[in-house]
């Protein structure tokens, strides 16, 4: 005879069963009505090598990587309306841009797995802008000079990473809702070129509350069964610069932070499970116990030495493992050209007063004028401030996101000659074009978050004797194009130089996506705040009087910047007058930004009447003429008488015993140069925190508060590792130690062999 509590648990059961059917019935009726999608996230790890690569984004010869400060990830999301029907994957970077070349490979692989499914014209890859990702990976000779050349290793990182997250995100695929939101990020961003901004007419600048944009736009992915979120991507306008251009640690910057406390606090917010944010996640056996206690535990708990391990070992530490179930929260870029997120402003290094308004710089010099981070002088606390305002933002969009996206799926994408397009004005009456790619003096100057070359200023338009020789030895200008890119003067004429191959791209790709009312425009750049405005403005205008009401004032536009490849920046026509370095790096000359208006408007025309439109010319596959000038590692044996992982500094105690919330624990491992191995979803410095009689993984090296930097020791000339863990003030008391992961070859042919090796323990009260 069955129990009471028995036929309760069977009518719970049918209860539960019936309710999801219902909200799967629900989902299939929607479906059938053109209401539902398909959803799917997916992110896989991309840092690349973290030790002696340039890194991409302030053209800085002296930072090469030398740790990782947390990992950079391909976070994706794609939409279906059916398993056969329209779809779209978007995939965000955490890197600077996106590169022509990695497009390429990745479109290969994805078609060898899915056939014509994701295509140039349906993928999306665009990059969130950080300066401190590795570099190498972009395919025009401009952009590798500082790296010196093509590096595979950064390459094939980012190659895997993306074709890894759209194989999880289509994988990952249901029926699911789209919610959009809109809100104001406070204080994440300034204008780095205000006195150019003012060139605009002030009837345009009257229409707009500031000079820099602070909306942010957020998706909310929503699992139509479970009810459940699996993701959340959103697009907002600031500069990844917090970390300078000293900086030698791999890192996503501020967007980069805000994915990771994103994800954290989702994680930590909608489940019981572990995470290391979470201040409950982890309760050790001795909580209770007196610090006494733990300080005698800790002693006990001796350095382990180094010792070989398993090729997954790193792995395994990993706190947040990735099986392709982990809720993804992405930060992407938007038309950021002139945005920085040293919100203090711009001040002279030496006297400390604000820098010259016209020309950001002191007394002519413009290495002496830098921008300020909230967190200033600490820029890992600017980075973090920044990151927690986008994330903020973000949350509260989240959580309070009603309005859902319904309706179709599309796309328009197509190839275009940049570099001699010809544009009709808008009063109709005269015919422009665009240049081939070139450089102004004030490109060299540099911004307030990373100034150039000494001798250059934002706003030149002449070069002296000195540069104007080195120019020339390189490539003297064609009188057409010096007439053409006026008043800019060529600095560096990289659309016309193809020796050893190409500096600069000439075919760009332009790419509409449409979710119901929400439309992603897709720029391979950088456009300034008003250009941005401006090209936004246009498309919704063109959508709206070609369609039949299908897109009206609630039509959604978001530009995603750093897109498919990289051409630098857009400003436009009015700033383009003063030659600051958005202006002197806008590639194709003045008309450039109204170049990219008229072919968007045709995309837009097409989108809206259902037209299909021709592809264009296809870019080329430089990979085969790449230069490859970085040396191979070097580091393959430990110092006489040690292995890799043993203690070349242990943990330090403080005179009282034990570390306090907010202290800094530091230890040095000896170590292999970590481009032998990745450790790509695993990790090279873990916490561990003592439970019982087992040590359990809480933090790890994609947290923001650990720390891992290698650098050759000068007295010895082997690799060291340190590992510093800033202990977050939600820490629980209990014994820790840090473990170091890695990786070295004996010689060339020989497989890698990895080690690990752990410190002395501490308590922490």
């Amino acid at each position: 005879m069955k129990t009471r509590s028995k036929i309760q648990e069977q009518h719970s059961s049918l209860f539960s069963s019936l309710i999801i059917m219902i909200i799967v019935g629900i989902g299939v009726i929607r479906r059938c009505n053109g209401e539902g999608y398909l959803i799917g996230v997916g992110s896989y790890d991309m840092t690349g090598p973290a030790a002696e690569v340039n890194m991409m984004g302030y053209a800085n010869m002296d930072q090469s990587t030398a740790g990782v400060h947390f990992r950079l990830r391909a976070r994706t999301f794609i939409v279906a309306e059916s398993s056969q029907g329209p779809r779209f994957a978007f995939v965000n970077l955490d890197a600077g841009m996106a590169s022509q070349l990695v497009n390429i490979k990745v479109l290969d692989k994805l078609k060898s797995r899915f056939g014509d499914l994701y295509t140039e014209e349906n993928v999306a890859i665009s990059g969130i802008h950080t300066h401190a990702g590795p570099g190498g990976y972009l395919q025009y000779l401009v952009y590798s000079i500082t790296s010196l050349g093509f590096v595979q290793q950064s390459f094939d990182a980012i190659v895997n990473a993306i074709e890894q997250s759209i194989v999880q995100a289509h994988h990952n695929l249901k029926p699911g809702s789209v919610f959009i939101n809109k809100g104001d990020v406070v204080n994440a961003g300034i204008n780095r070129s205000p006195s150019a901004y003012l060139l605009n007419p002030a009837e345009e600048r009257a229409r707009y509350p500031s000079n820099v944009d602070t909306l942010m736009t957020l998706l909310k992915f929503v699992d139509d069964a479970s009810g459940k979120s699996v993701g959340a991507f959103s697009w907002f306008a600031t500069h990844g610069t917090s970390m300078s251009k000293n900086n030698l640690l791999i890192s996503g910057d501020n967007k980069g932070a805000a994915a990771r406390f994103f994800e954290d606090w989702f994680s930590s917010s909608s489940s019981s499970s572990t995470t290391s944010s979470d201040s409950s996640s982890t309760t050790p056996a001795d909580s209770s116990a007196s610090v006494l206690s733990l300080i005698k535990k800790a002693q006990s708990m001796k350095a382990t030495g180094g010792k070989l391990c398993g090729k997954r070992s790193s792995r395994e530490s990993k706190v947040r493992k990735n099986n392709g179930s982990l809720f993804v929260g992405a930060f992407c870029q938007s038309n950021v050209g002139d945005v920085t997120p040293n919100v203090l402003g711009a001040f002279c290094t030496d006297s400390g007063r604000p820098c010259d308004f016209n020309h950001s710089s002191c007394h002519g010099n413009d290495l002496l004028c830098l921008g300020r981070g909230p967190g200033y002088p600490d820029e890992i606390l600017s980075t973090k401030i920044i990151g927690e305002r986008q994330f903020q933002k973000a949350a509260h969009l989240f959580t309070t996101a009603t309005q859902q996206l319904t309706g179709t799926i599309d796309y328009r994408h197509v190839y275009l000659n940049f570099t001699d397009i010809e544009v009709e004005l808008l009063d109709g009456n005269k015919k422009v074009k665009t240049c081939p790619a070139a450089l102004g003096p004030g490109f060299a100057a540099g911004t307030t978050d990373g100034p150039g070359a000494f001798g250059f200023q934002q706003g030149d338009t002449k070069i002296n004797e000195l540069w104007r020789k080195l120019r020339d030895a390189l490539k003297i200008p064609t009188p057409y194009q010096v007439n053409c890119q006026k008043p800019k003067t060529v600095l560096l004429d990289t659309g016309e130089m193809f020796v050893p191959y190409a500096w600069a791209p000439a075919i760009l790709p332009i790419q509409m996506l449409r979710l119901g009312k929400l439309i992603i425009l897709s720029v391979p750049g950088e456009f300034t705040t008003m250009a941005g405005r401006r090209l936004r403005e246009a498309v919704k205008e063109t959508l709206i009087s070609n369609s039949n009401g299908e897109f009206d004032d609630e039509t959604h536009i978001v530009i995603a910047g750093l897109t498919n490849t990289y051409s630098q920046y857009i400003a436009t026509f009015e700033e383009y007058a003063q030659q600051r370095y958005e202006a002197a790096s806008t590639l194709y000359g003045p008309h450039t930004l109204s170049a990219y208006i008229q072919e968007f408007e045709k995309l837009a025309k097409a989108m809206a009447k259902g037209e299909k439109i021709t592809k264009g010319p296809s870019p080329p596959d430089l990979s085969s003429v790449q230069l490859k000038l970085l040396l191979e590692p070097t580091g393959d044996l430990p110092p006489p008488h040690t292995n890799f992982g043993d203690m070349k500094q242990d943990i330090i105690l403080p005179k009282s015993g034990s570390f306090k919330k907010g202290d800094r624990p530091i230890a040095t491992f000896w170590s292999a140069n970590p481009r032998y191995d990745l450790l790509t979803e695993g990790t090279f410095a873990v916490v561990e925190l003592l439970q019982g009689k087992h040590w359990v993984p809480v933090y790890d090296d994609d947290d923001f508060c650990l720390f891992f930097k290698w650098k050759v020791d000068n007295s010895t000339l082997y690799g060291t590792a340190t590992i510093e863990w800033e202990i977050p003030r939600d820490a629980d008391s209990g014994v820790y130690r840090l473990r170091h992961f890695g990786s070295s070859k004996k010689t060339k042919d020989s497989p890698n062999i990895y080690f690990t090796g752990a410190s002395s323990g501490f308590a922490v009260s």
